[in-house]
């Protein structure tokens, strides 16, 4: 019976402990989304008007795909 018991307290507390892990790193994955967004097309053109240039649009999508090539 305490065998039982056991077993069964080891695999409730590894499912409370998979879902508070769960939810933990959903939230820290978040927060870091919020803090630091992705690049986007606007950021580029952002950064090449404070290099003082004036980006044309296949210059940002060259820039955007080799960016998804290099995930």
């Amino acid at each position: 019976m305490d065998v039982w018991l056991s077993i069964m307290y080891t695999v409730i507390g590894l499912i409370i402990g998979g879902a508070l892990g769960f939810f933990l790193t959903r939230r820290y994955f978040m927060k870091q989304l919020k803090e630091n967004p992705p690049i986007n097309e606007k950021m580029i053109r952002a950064m090449f008007m404070q290099m003082g240039r004036k980006p044309s649009e296949a210059q940002i999508r060259q820039i955007m795909k080799s960016m998804e090539q290099a995930r």
